[in-house]
């Protein structure tokens, strides 16, 4: 992550806001490491609204069953 920060653009997603990253990193010192690289140079980028996951199967389950799609091989 370090030389890719340095030579392009990272792209990082995450279902847990950056606030929660540390409690989900075990150990204190790798988190800083790891938030020191992502965050320095970063554009932070908050989405916020409902899971399109969840809207489309919200759809689905109004709009009933649907035909299967074609296999692709």
């Amino acid at each position: 992550m370090d030389d890719r920060g340095e030579n392009g653009s990272l792209i990082i997603s995450s279902q847990l806001p950056v606030s929660a990253w540390y409690e989900s990193l075990c150990e204190r010192t790798v988190a800083d490491a790891i938030m020191d690289r992502i965050v320095h140079n970063a554009i932070p980028v908050e989405l916020k609204g409902e899971s399109m996951r969840k809207q489309r199967s919200q759809r689905k389950e109004e709009n009933g069953p649907t035909e299967p799609g074609p296999e692709i091989e």
